[in-house]
């Protein structure tokens, strides 16, 4: 135990000391810098990512990992590797996806979506989609006409909407909440099933099935108001990148209608 908790204790102090000798000098591979910024980039990006947190020990690891990758890429030279075609052609083209994505970044950076331009899209775009009156309904759902006047009569006698569909339909899915559809806009319906519920008063059940192309439905109206959309806060973030969207397609778009293209 003495022994293991000693090499614990040297493992710790080694690498304290390897994280300090390097923190404190450029890193050079067989005469070759390697910059505390690459270290500080891909340091940024794991810890963006939500892994870690920038600690010593993280910068050891992306530091070796960079010593390494430069230790096989001046092979890759010595080989001439990076004079081959394969290769160069991969390079050239990983330069320029680099370089698309730093040009975008920049437009969307210097071309912000004005805040007035994001609260017209709401209520030109947004906002209509939930005008109306939404409804909180239940169903029974079973496969023929006659179950379902069956079901009818069984309500008419008392028995309780929500055990009727708990037993009974085969729609398991809102069946196991006593045929619970929860709050819904018509139009999220089949149309006969859309076209029933909105004639139906609150609080009111279906006279008749209504026979759609999933079965026979029993519906219940448990409440009615008045369709409530997302805000526009709730919404805004949504709008900015459908706005930047079109603004970066409409970007790309001109620039290629000015280029020379043969």
């Amino acid at each position: 135990m003495q022994k293991k908790r000693i090499a614990l204790a040297l493992s710790a102090a080694l690498l304290s000391a390897f994280v300090f000798a390097e923190a404190g000098k450029a890193t050079t591979v067989n005469g070759v810098a390697i910059p505390e910024s690459k270290v500080d980039f891909l340091v940024k990006q794991v810890v963006a990512r939500g892994q870690t947190k920038d600690t010593p020990e993280l910068r050891a690891r992306v530091r070796e990992d960079l010593v390494r990758n430069e230790i096989v890429v001046q092979e890759a030279v010595k080989k001439g590797l990076d004079k081959t075609p394969e290769v160069t052609n991969q390079l050239e083209m990983a330069k320029a996806q680099i370089l698309f994505g730093a040009y975008i970044n920049d437009y969307v950076k210097n071309n912000p979506i004005p805040e007035a331009d994001l609260k017209k899209f709401y209520e030109e775009q947004v906002k209509p989609q939930f005008s109306g009156k939404e409804y909180h309904a239940r169903h029974i759902l079973v496969a023929s006409e006659a179950e379902a006047k069956a079901i009818l009569a069984e309500l008419k006698k008392g028995k309780k909407f929500d055990a009727l569909a708990k037993a009974k339909s085969v729609d398991k899915a809102s069946g196991e909440n006593g045929g619970d559809l929860g709050w819904a806009n018509p139009a999220a319906f089949v149309k006969e099933f859309g076209d029933a519920l909105q004639s139906l008063p609150k609080g009111k059940v279906s006279s008749a099935p209504v026979k759609t192309q999933f079965g026979y439905h029993i519906i219940k109206v448990e409440d009615v108001r008045q369709a409530k959309g997302p805000t526009f806060e709730e919404v805004k973030g949504e709008i900015q990148q459908e706005l930047q969207n079109q603004a970066l397609q409409k970007m790309l778009a001109d620039l290629r209608s000015k280029a020379k293209v043969e």
